[in-house]
């Protein structure tokens, strides 16, 4: 078995990526509940983007908040290592999201880090930035084959660091793009310094707005004996997006 990524960075990175989060995003980590001493899943929303996504260093930090000392496999879209930037990806403990991945990570005795919703969570526009979007269920399928209960991390406010006008999904449709690349979205956005962009940011550095950055660590939700993964996650997409309308509630855009 080959030796498994931990998305926990070095010290220094991980105390800088904490005072920028800190100081700039002014990040609150909310522990709703302790983190199970063993093997999770934990299943997180993206805010905005593709390589680049203020979601993952919220989790980080919320993951050193709750105590959690355990190795994280991240799963990371494939487009990473198109664009060919998988080697970083690497260093920071993802590896290309897979079946086979996910099943070495738990047979490891690693916790496992997806993002169910992939591109169509992480291109929303700014109408839907506090909407959960998943694609898919095999999340579901992975937690009740390996008998690990899922840890819901939800993040807000993210999708208010630049401003993303259109989920481009039907463009990237007609440019078969989900075919050739595995990619669903391709956003018009406007952000810093790229101004009015199309379908780039998101796969290379924007400058962030200062959004309010506040983070939850939800109580992990065990899967049903005779629950489909269908209906095991919805119900996890329903109790995360009930915590991300709390935390959203009354707020004021990038100010929270």
């Amino acid at each position: 078995m080959t030796e498994q990524p931990d998305i926990a960075p070095p010290g220094w990175v991980s105390a800088a990526l904490q005072t920028y989060l800190r100081v700039y995003h002014r990040h609150e980590v909310r522990i709703d509940s302790a983190v199970p001493d063993r093997p999770v899943l934990f299943v997180c929303n993206h805010g905005f983007g593709g390589v680049i996504d203020l979601n993952v260093g919220a989790f980080v930090a919320a993951r050193q908040a709750a105590g959690v000392t355990r190795p994280t496999t991240a799963m990371v879209h494939q487009i990473a290592w198109t664009l060919g930037v998988g080697s970083v990806v690497e260093r920071f403990g993802g590896t290309p999201g897979s079946r086979e991945a996910a099943d070495e990570a738990f047979d490891a005795g690693h916790h496992v880090l997806v993002f169910p919703g992939g591109d169509v969570d992480a291109g929303k526009s700014w109408r839907d930035r506090n909407t959960i979007k998943f694609h898919g269920s095999g999340f579901a399928r992975l937690a009740q084959e390996h008998h690990v209960p899922i840890v819901p991390v939800v993040t807000a406010g993210a999708g208010e660091s630049l401003l993303v006008l259109s989920d481009g999904q039907a463009a990237a449709r007609a440019l078969r793009l989900p075919k050739l690349l595995r990619v669903k979205a391709l956003p018009l956005s406007v952000s810093i310094p790229w101004g009015v962009n199309f379908g780039v940011v998101g796969l290379l550095p924007y400058i962030p707005l200062p959004t309010k950055l506040v983070t939850a660590v939800m109580p992990a939700i065990v899967p049903d004996a005779n629950e489909s993964p269908e209906d095991l996650a919805d119900r996890v997409r329903r109790a995360m997006q009930d915590r991300l309308d709390a935390l959203t509630a009354g707020r004021t855009p990038v100010l929270g």
